[in-house]
């Protein structure tokens, strides 16, 4: 097996594993009773709270758990929308964002009367200042713009964006983080808030977490208790919240070997499929080394993908959330890529246990692939 599409997921770590299982066994006492055994439970989890707060220099009451990514975007983007409302009704974001922003922001539109804002990107699939600069009013109350693009790896510069927003308007600056955290340094100081998720970093599936400058305000949107600050009522899961920060730290640890080992990967990959005739890369040059995607200009997506699947090669044709549809990336065609070219898309995404062997391995059997049908 060759596992290419760790932007979708990746393996837990293994000490994530054993924290995990131990913290099951010994610690299930629900975190919000009061007894002894549970408050073990609610201090281990405020721990790492305070560990994670500590590794990305915020503060402690800045950070809140989550399900994951999706969840931290809508709790969010909702909550500040209804909360401040009264300022504004308009909002911003880019018409290449992950399905989890853009759904949210339909429905605020659709449902809720809230103008939105979708800013196009270029070619190289990032949103230009001077657009965001432009589509600013004095209504506007939100900006959420992705930091890496989870199909075609391409990186928005946050702080220049952070400062046109602060510059020209009041509006608060969100982004997702999600293939950003340990893959890259974040400039958390240029952010009112980002969404972030455990298992693109060998953590638990179902948690993540949303940081939030204190000051600004959310109206839940799950209530039934104190949870979370009250912004997210229901039972703690505290296993999953209290071995986080240890997937972050086993992340952060190894963020710049990690980086360099998937360079080294991408890089390699970029020679071989550059010397191909049916191929086209679609990731810009400057793209996160994590991700890679092409097209195959002979066949679509759906063959290619079927056919590596065959042969135990795991890759995507888009973002993992729109793997069950047939429409095209949405992505692709926002920067400029026609039709065709985006049916015929490939995503690879690296994780630093992938090797050379494995790039090489995955050359070999799309030349066949790619022969066999030419010749059929």
């Amino acid at each position: 097996m060759i596992f290419l599409d760790s932007a979708s997921t990746t393996p837990l770590h293994p000490e994530v594993l054993k924290t995990y299982v131990y913290i099951l066994e010994n610690y299930f006492a629900n975190s919000d009773a009061l007894y002894d055994y549970a408050l073990k439970s609610s201090s281990l989890m405020e721990q790492s709270r305070e560990q994670i707060a500590n590794m990305l220099k915020v503060k402690d009451d800045e950070i809140f758990f989550t399900s994951g990514a999706s969840e931290s975007n809508n709790m969010l983007i909702k909550g500040i929308s209804f909360a401040y409302q009264h300022k504004g009704k308009h909002l911003i974001t880019s018409a290449v964002e992950h399905s989890s922003v853009m759904g949210a922001f339909k429905q605020l539109e659709e449902f809720f009367g809230f103008e939105v804002t979708y800013l196009p990107v270029n070619s190289k699939g990032v949103v230009e200042c001077e657009r965001l600069r432009q589509a600013l009013r004095p209504d506007t109350i939100l900006v959420s713009i992705m930091s890496i693009n989870n199909e075609v790896g391409s990186v928005n510069d946050l702080k220049a964006l952070s400062k046109i927003v602060k510059t020209y308007s009041h509006a608060f600056f969100h982004s997702d983080c999600t293939q950003s955290l340990a893959k890259m340094e974040i400039p958390m100081e240029c952010l009112d808030a980002a969404s972030f998720s455990a298992h693109k970093i060998y953590g638990c599936k179902g948690s993540g977490f949303l940081y939030k400058k204190a000051p600004i305000q959310l109206l839940p949107l799950i209530n039934g208790g104190q949870q979370e600050e009250g912004l997210r009522g229901g039972t703690s899961n505290h296993p999953c919240n209290i071995v986080l920060a240890k997937t972050l730290r086993l992340a952060l640890e190894k963020m710049e070997e990690h980086r360099q080992k998937v360079a080294v990967l991408n890089d390699l990959l970029r020679r071989e499929l550059n010397r191909m005739d049916d191929i086209v890369i679609n990731s810009p040059e400057d793209a996160s080394p994590y991700i890679l995607n092409f097209s195959c200009t002979c066949m679509t997506s759906e063959i290619m993908l079927n056919a590596l699947n065959e042969r135990q090669i795991y890759v995507s044709a888009q973002s993992t959330c729109h793997s069950k549809t047939r429409s095209v990336s949405p992505v692709l065609l926002a920067m400029g890529i026609d039709q065709k070219r985006a049916s015929q898309a490939i995503r690879i995404s690296f994780s630093y246990l992938n090797t050379e062997e494995e790039v090489h391995e995955f050359i070999r059997n799309l030349k066949e692939i790619l022969h066999e049908y030419r010749i059929k």
